[in-house]
């Protein structure tokens, strides 16, 4: 349990960590590649460190010093059959997207995780598997956590069209598209995450992408690369929030990734008159330094296809949203419910139990600001966002303390979490 109470201001300049999709993805196609592949600044989040396990339980050679990741990669053709189940953790991203990956191998596996991916719906990810030629089994109907897999060496190409907004399924299609035979065709619900893709190109692989049309040959290979991994814009939204609500703040943050698909939260902070401004812009890197400060805010409408930019970060933006004067929605982000916790009902009940004004929806939320926090216990649900979140919004509290439940959790994402924390407390 940790005892969390306000501040003053928050003052300084910080780097977050490694962005956590583009840290998943560089293990994965630097395994997949040939040749060594090297990483710098990735993050070491339990979540990523799942993934690194994994590959090296399939014969991947992955040595990490703790400022560089060597992978020396085997091509899709060089990994082994584990000898023992798979162990993903916490880790939706690396179920999803390994089951891809292993869409083409000829060996049996059994991949599990804890007991909050136990409860997260696969079959969004094995129902085209299953059109591909993959032979996959998981708990009920919707294939929860262990799933028993057989891949094909002679996988069908598929032409699917995604029901859910997910970069998560998108790419576990893509790298089983990657091992099929001719070229596969996978249709966007709406626009997500692009890392895939990028880094197929960076990898010297080929995908032509229309729109939300993504079409892609199988029999590629990739060549091993130098990748440097940007901030996380995820792990940066918990600090643009704190400088925008916290009093008398201004907090700068280096080198935070600003791929366009995932900036969602930025347009959000500008469309509530937040002060924010981006400096040292990188286009090749797609990176930026971003500073914020206090700021009087006004309510929003979020909804439509900004959704799957801003997913990770609607639980901060609902606490962004509980400080701003006027009414917020919150709508188009059912997707919300099949996270590490149903993170509609979780963000409502952890902020109203502080004092706010949140009524969830069947798709998103109602949040009525503004309106002072005071202390309460709430517990993560071993959800890291949700912890991060009220270690934001404890900031705010004018009476009381409050309690954190399994804060642990935010390991998953953001180790030094409370040690920046600190750092801003007293900058």
């Amino acid at each position: 349990m940790q005892l969390l109470t306000n501040v003053q201001q928050l003052n300084g300049e910080l780097r977050v960590p490694g962005d956590k999709s583009i840290s998943h993805r560089s293990i994965m196609f630097g395994s997949l590649a040939k040749g060594v592949t090297k990483v710098h600044d990735i993050l070491r989040g339990e979540d990523v460190l799942s993934t690194m396990q994994v590959f090296r339980d399939m014969g991947v050679q992955i040595e990490d010093n703790g400022d560089l990741v060597t992978i020396h990669g085997v091509g899709f053709d060089g990994l082994k059959a584990p000898e023992n189940k798979l162990d993903m953790g916490n880790s939706g991203t690396s179920i999803r997207l390994i089951s891809g990956v292993l869409a083409g191998q000829d060996f049996d596996v059994e991949m599990f995780g804890d007991d909050s991916l136990s409860k997260r719906p696969m079959d969004r990810v094995t129902i085209p598997l299953r059109q591909m030629g993959v032979e996959v089994s998981g708990q009920t109907d919707r294939d929860l956590p262990p799933l028993n897999m057989h891949g094909s060496k002679e996988l069908k190409p598929i032409h699917y069209q995604l029901p859910v907004a997910s970069a998560q399924v998108k790419s576990a299609l893509i790298f089983a598209a990657l091992q099929a035979e001719g070229e596969s065709v996978i249709i966007e619900k709406e626009k997500t995450r692009n890392h895939t893709e990028d880094m197929i190109v960076q990898f010297g692989g080929q995908i032509a992408v229309d729109g939300k049309e993504i079409r892609i040959s199988g029999g590629q290979e990739f060549t091993a690369q130098e990748v440097v991994v940007p901030g996380d814009i995820s792990s940066a939204a918990f600090w643009l929030v704190a400088g925008l609500i916290v009093p008398n703040s201004k907090i700068t943050l280096k080198n935070v990734g600003i791929n366009e698909t995932r900036t969602g939260i930025l347009d959000v902070i500008q469309a509530m008159g937040g002060k924010i401004a981006l400096s040292e812009v990188d286009d090749i890197a797609k990176s930026a330094t971003i500073t914020v400060e206090t700021s009087e805010l006004k309510g929003t409408e979020i909804a439509g296809d900004i959704i799957p930019r801003l997913i990770d970060e609607l639980p901060i933006i609902a606490l962004l949203a509980t400080q701003a004067n006027g009414e917020t929605i919150i709508r188009d982000a059912e997707e919300l419910k099949v996270k590490e916790t149903d993170r509609i009902q979780v963000v409502a009940d952890a902020l109203n139990s502080m004092g706010a004004d949140i009524t969830p929806t069947e798709d998103g939320m109602i949040i009525k600001g503004k309106t002072a926090l005071h202390g309460a216990t709430v517990n993560t649900f071993g959800d890291h966002r949700i912890g991060m979140m009220t270690a934001i919004a404890a900031l705010l509290v004018s009476e009381g303390e409050v309690e954190l439940e399994r804060a642990e959790a935010i390991n998953t994402s953001y180790p030094s979490f409370f040690t920046d924390l600190e750092e801003l407390s007293h900058g």
